[in-house]
């Protein structure tokens, strides 16, 4: 039986105001209600004024989703009467969006996206004890782009894994913060089955608020669907909300065509005309995107595909490792020590990746490959680095980190151990070589496990 999904994305874009007026766009966290005004409110008078820059973000994705973005698009009144939408419509886009005929690639499949398009975000229902709602009108008027796909993805799998790489765009090129657990990143998906080549009757499931959600929902309603045809029931054409508590889907209503919308052209906004240099312009200011990073890191550092997918996962951590490479040129080793020790040390609450500079973390990681330091010694420097306001190059001078290579040193320390451990001294020049071990060990404990343990070893044995 052959499953057909399509998805319907809405990310929230990381302007300073909103859509059409001076409100911040950061409401979340505020008091309800506070973060709006007339416009957002649509008061009688009020006209909306286009934020320059929601474009800009938009037309920035769009490129980034590989899209064609035609010279003209216009908005349109989307027409529902929902007690978080205050005018009784959503400005948005209709049958001239901003962006069409997009695609990303998901673990070989390419994924055609239909359109792009901008629009304002609702209000927020807060379900209350009692059975009773309140309404937060904060985030009305924060500036969306809608990202429609074709019904192109075949599992609840392939699903996610787009989701996931979706984020991943997103965030590389600065306009969407991807974080789902605050409704900045938000998916509706539509599935039906079929046991031919025919479309079969759609549902669409709303309220997933991570990736595990996506899957999870679509893999309980694909179920439900496959069941219902095997015992010659028809599915209905309905909206489900996915309860993750429960992990089930459960009717919300009656799923609505566009011409329930009563779409028509907003009167207050004229249309929009994206001429081909401020589109050149947004294109030449993309930064490299992760597919074409983990091209060029394959060729460039020789590093494994695991180490690729986890390293290049956030623009951030990407760009501290090619700094801290372009310091001190050995990727592998850089990769383990940022892969092992920095991660570990980043789940810590004071740590931040800003604490210590790819420069300082560089001279670290030398130090440890070249044998200044040993690993252990550069695992706590590392941490405190991280946790502190103190550099790895203060932390190892002030308090005399390095190894001791100075020969005169070693040597004096060695006939100090000699002489107290005549017994031992004796035992090894009569042939137990296994009292070495234990000789090095009390030199080592002399000089606070500082002494060159190879140069240690040659002297040692040469005094023996």
């Amino acid at each position: 039986m052959r499953t057909v999904i399509g998805l319907e994305i809405h990310a929230q874009l990381l302007t300073d105001t909103k859509l059409f007026c001076d409100c911040s766009a950061d409401y979340f966290g505020k008091e309800p209600n506070t973060n709006t005004c007339p416009v957002c409110l649509g008061m009688p008078g009020t006209l909306p004024v286009l934020n320059e820059r929601a474009v800009e973000y938009g037309v920035r994705a769009a490129l980034a989703l590989n899209c064609e973005i035609p010279e003209r698009s216009k908005f349109d009144r989307k027409n529902y009467f929902y007690p978080d939408l205050p005018k009784g419509y959503q400005i948005s886009q209709f049958d001239e969006p901003l962006a069409v005929h997009g695609h990303l690639e998901v673990n070989g499949n390419v994924i055609r996206i239909r359109r792009v398009h901008l629009e304002e975000d609702a209000g927020k229902l807060i379900h209350q004890a009692g059975n009773y709602s309140s309404v937060d009108l904060n985030r009305v008027g924060v500036p969306l782009i809608e990202i429609v796909t074709e019904p192109d993805i075949q599992t609840p799998e392939e699903a996610r894994a787009f989701m996931e790489k979706l984020r991943q765009a997103l965030r590389y090129i600065e306009v969407c913060s991807g974080d789902m657990e605050k409704g900045s990143l938000r998916c509706d998906a539509n599935i039906s089955l079929s046991e031919d080549d025919e479309l079969g009757t759609k549902t669409e499931v709303k309220n997933m608020n991570s990736f595990r959600a996506v899957e999870k929902a679509l893999q309980f309603e694909q179920k439900r669907q496959k069941r219902a045809l095997n015992e010659g029931e028809k599915v209905e054409q309905v909206t489900l909300g996915w309860n993750a508590d429960k992990e089930e889907a459960k009717l919300m209503r009656s799923k609505e065509e566009a011409h329930d919308y009563r779409y028509f052209p907003e009167p207050d906004l004229v249309p929009l005309k994206i001429d081909e240099a401020w589109k050149e312009e947004i294109r030449e200011g993309l930064p490299e995107l992760p597919d074409e990073k983990r091209e060029r890191w394959a060729d460039e550092y020789g590093l494994p595909e695991y180490d690729i997918d986890v390293l290049t996962e956030d623009k951030k951590t990407a760009t501290y490792f090619e700094e801290t490479v372009a310091e001190y040129s050995s990727p592998k080793t850089v990769s383990n020590w940022m892969m092992s020790e920095v991660f570990r040390v980043m789940k810590l609450p004071e740590a931040e990746l800003e604490n210590v500079t790819p420069t300082e973390f560089a001279y670290l990681v030398k130090l440890a490959d070249d044998g200044e330091i040993n690993n252990n010694t550069a695992k706590e420097v590392l941490e405190e680095a991280f946790t502190s306001e103190d550099s790895p190059k203060d932390i190892v001078e002030e308090r005399g980190l390095k190894r001791i290579s100075d020969e005169g040193l070693i040597e004096e320390k060695i006939e100090e151990v000699i002489t107290e451990n005549e017994d031992a001294v004796e035992d090894y020049r009569n042939g137990n070589e296994k009292v070495l071990g234990f000789l090095i060990g009390q030199l080592m404990s002399k000089t606070k496990g500082k002494a060159d343990p190879n140069k240690a070893r040659e002297i040692l044995q040469e005094k023996l």
